[in-house]
């Protein structure tokens, strides 16, 4: 039985969605030609580094990948954390009826059988690990209400709404269905639907399905929910995730409490129950300034108390994902040339007519900085975050890749002509302002669920907008100018110093300056590197500052002398054909950087964003298929990107000299 389209529309407005695999009228762009293979990256302080082949050695960014047994240098393992199936039921609401077996296999690069389109998709990378985040509320209620021969459509036979469900008599599902969307978007549920024993069961099914495809060694996967509070529109969302193989009895749902303080306190019982969890918040970009707020859930100014636990609850942040990239914005970076990436999706979900957020407290960068004003403030970072990447896909497929895009709501934007139509709108917005899916990195021992989980609460992790780059950052007080030219870099980096996600060890007394190490390799599939940036923020005189350093360029370019600007990288992109070629950029940049701005009374956080050359963005490829130009309202080519997490500094208190006031921490809205 199908859901009628009203139905589905109101669902839209709950916590919308994301992504899809392959489509065949797409084509993967031609690989380089042999004569524009670029040459390996140097900087001043590096040398060319053994390229990743399949059949050549291990890069010097990642030494001891070819062992079967636990690397301690650590291995990068790309995955999806933030994944929805047809027991999401909004996903479910937007015709999308493959099972979290389907997620599972495709995410480990099976082809399967897309079932709004009918076509077979396939990732041309496999994943290394995969989450399925089902929301919580009302979790496979959906396929059961629809069902006839389900367990709960019998127990419910009676029910007026599942008996107008099943009548087949459409006015009448439209009415029973529209019910059911406003107990969901009022946080009023049906307490026929919302009964622990319903919840259970499908909680019980996702665990089993999750441990199934868990394959230690080869692909990991975990048992983890989305708690979807999303008061007055409002984004608050937080992924939930588990070590073990067990599980709690029952997800928390925003209908138990859709304030992130009762979600810790689930989160606190759960790992004195013997489950160890964190939670990810997503989407900080629709928050509306209420994700990164200066205040509790009562409006009350942030204390060292609320800073604790929120640190001790939400250890990384999803920097991007379909609805768009929350690392900055170009109001809150006006200095940052590269501040506008993927940011076409404005307005608080679901919205009618549609309403534009609050910017400010909704970006990582600006939190990451406010993290190390709160430092110096109250002596807690609340705000101390790793950085991951996602989906949000509620088509059950994690595709990362542009050239496989196939819409990311289900039937609303299944083929290339919705998509570009302009037609297909969900939760406010059109198809065309939705991005593809990012992916998460994370260094670990093996690739297990155990060394995965442990490696993204140390927040060892970063994010990407969907190209599998290869990254590692580290800080120190005395690296040398050529570690990175060492074959022992990644081993001397480690016993000197700290990776990314890492605080940088008390200043020595000789010491001037942090210095940090980075090395970046190319996704094989992907553009060529563009430039390496480390992105600095600190408190001077009770104010957020920012600055953005360009540490390891491609192709020789120098900055100006006297604007300090870059040359572009220049554009390869055949708009006709959606098509680009590797004659520009590096495969790999490295360098060892120092502070030239340091001053160790003040608190600072580091992190890196790599920048590839342009490539085609997805509308592109689908303008090609339809034949017509790109279109006009987003970039026709992108520069795909990747953010580490971050390197903190933290100096010692007798130099710290605390301002008067910090306005940016005290603000109350009204």
């Amino acid at each position: 039985m199908s859901i009628p389209k009203p139905f589905a529309l109101m669902f839209l407005t709950l916590a919308v969605a994301c992504q899809g695999g392959g489509d065949k009228t797409k084509e993967a762009p031609p690989a380089p030609k042999a004569d524009e293979s670029p040459a390996p990256a140097t900087t001043p302080s590096s040398k060319p580094q053994v390229a990743d082949t399949p059949s050549g050695p291990s890069p010097v960014g990642e030494p001891g990948r070819a062992s079967d047994t636990p690397n301690p240098l650590k291995n990068v393992y790309f995955g999806e954390q933030h994944l929805h199936s047809q027991n999401s039921p909004d996903a479910y609401a937007m015709g999308t009826r493959n099972t979290p077996d389907d997620a599972y296999n495709f995410a480990k690069g099976k082809a399967i059988k897309k079932n709004t389109s009918g076509e077979m998709v396939q990732k041309k990378t496999p994943y290394d690990w995969a989450a399925l985040t089902d929301h919580a509320e009302y979790i496979g209620v959906l396929p059961q209400l629809t069902d006839p021969n389900s367990d709960l459509s019998k127990k419910l036979k009676n029910y007026d709404i599942v008996q107008m469900i099943q009548s087949g008599d459409e006015k009448k599902g439209d009415e029973a269905f529209a019910q059911i969307a406003v107990g969901l978007t009022t946080n009023n549920p049906d307490p026929n639907f919302n009964r622990p024993d319903i919840i259970k069961s499908v909680w019980e099914r996702q665990k089993e399905v999750a441990n199934k495809h868990y394959e230690p060694g080869k692909f990991t996967t975990f048992i983890a929910f989305e708690w979807t509070s999303i008061p007055v529109n409002q984004n608050l969302h937080r992924n939930v995730f588990f070590r073990d193989d067990k599980g709690p009895d029952l997800p928390f749902s925003a209908f138990n409490s859709d304030r992130p303080e009762d979600l810790w306190t689930y989160l606190e019982t759960q790992r004195g129950a013997g489950h160890e969890t964190f939670a990810i918040p997503h989407n900080a970009n629709l928050s509306n300034g209420l994700m990164f707020a200066p205040r509790d859930s009562e409006g009350q100014p942030i204390d060292a108390r609320y800073a604790k636990r929120r640190a001790n609850n939400e250890v990384a942040t999803e920097i991007i994902q379909c609805k768009g990239q929350s690392d900055t914005h170009p109001a809150l970076s006006p200095n940052d040339e590269f501040a506008g990436f993927e940011k076409q999706y404005k307005h608080l979900i679901g919205t009618n007519p549609p309403v534009l957020g609050r910017v400010n407290y909704s970006y990582v960068r600006e939190a990451l900085i406010n993290g190390v004003g709160y430092q110096e403030y109250l002596g807690v970072n609340p705000f101390k975050l790793g950085i991951v990447a996602g989906a949000d896909a509620h088509t059950g497929f994690s595709d990362n890749e542009e050239f496989n895009y196939t819409g990311v709501h289900g039937n609303v934007d299944s083929t290339v002509q919705k998509r570009m139509s302009g037609a297909g709108q969900t939760a406010g917005e059109a198809a065309i302002n939705f991005g593809t899916p990012g992916a998460t990195a994370v260094w670990a021992e093996e690739n297990t669920r155990e060394a995965i989980f442990d490696a993204i609460k140390r927040r060892e992790t970063y994010g990407t907008s969907g190209p599998l780059i290869r990254l590692r950052f580290f800080g120190s007080w005395n690296y040398s100018s050529d570690l990175t030219d060492d074959e022992q870099f990644v081993k001397n980096a480690y016993a000197g110093g700290v990776p990314m996600g890492g605080d940088l060890a008390k200043m020595p007394a000789k010491a001037k300056a942090p210095t940090f190490a980075v090395w970046a390799l190319k996704d094989p599939a992907s553009g060529n590197l563009d430039r390496v940036q480390i992105i600095k923020g600190w408190y001077q005189n009770g104010y957020p500052q920012e600055k953005v350093y360009d540490v390891a360029l491609s192709d020789g370019r120098v900055p100006d002398p006297k604007t300090g600007k870059v040359p572009p990288v220049g554009n390869t992109v055949d708009l006709k054909n959606a098509s680009y070629t590797n004659s520009i950029g590096d495969s790999q940049l490295a360098t060892v950087w120092s502070d030239p701005d340091f001053d160790p009374a003040q608190h600072a956080v580091y992190y890196v964003r790599v920048l590839e050359i342009p490539t085609p963005r997805w509308s592109t490829y689908d303008a090609k298929a339809m034949g017509i130009d790109p279109p006009e309202g987003v970039a026709a080519s992108i520069q795909e990107r990747a953010w580490s997490s971050p390197i903190w500094y933290t100096p010692d208190p007798k130099l710290v000299k605390k301002a008067p006031f910090y306005p940016q921490l005290h603000q109350v809205f009204n």
